[in-house]
């Protein structure tokens, strides 16, 4: 981000992602988030499994996002945070996650995120890259 506070990504703390999850992500911290990783609603609408109106009307209400739609918003947060560290720079993962990877089976990492398996599996790439090994 450029101006303003530097956007915190969550600790990787289980105890406070656990409360975090229980507690349901507060729509402001979603906005902060989606801003910072250059989400938009469309693309939050299909990872969460959710109408881009539902996610409208959470910003409406000002909202916290049920346990099962805030865990898998804390999942790709802490992925992009693992993604940003591995590579270093910001731009270079989110140009990563939008480019198509033959390891994940030709598609874009990002096209993985609807799902723990699909996370899981990017997860285990970002490992691999960071370890160097590539296929």
């Amino acid at each position: 981000m450029s101006k303003g506070k530097k956007y915190k990504f969550a600790d990787d703390d289980t105890f406070d992602l656990t409360n975090m999850v229980r507690e349901g992500v507060p729509f402001p911290y979603f906005t902060r988030l989606s801003n910072q990783i250059q989400l938009g609603f469309e693309e939050w609408s299909s990872y969460l499994h959710l109408s881009e109106r539902t996610i409208q009307r959470y910003k409406k209400e000002n909202k916290s996002f049920d346990p099962l739609y805030s865990e898998r918003i804390l999942q790709i947060e802490l992925l992009y945070k693992k993604g940003i560290a591995v590579f270093g720079v910001a731009d270079n993962f989110y140009t990563w996650m939008d480019s198509v990877s033959i390891p994940l089976g030709s598609i874009k990492p990002k096209e993985l995120l609807d799902t723990a398996f699909g996370i899981n599996a990017i997860y285990d790439e970002l490992g691999r890259i960071e370890h160097g090994i590539l296929a």
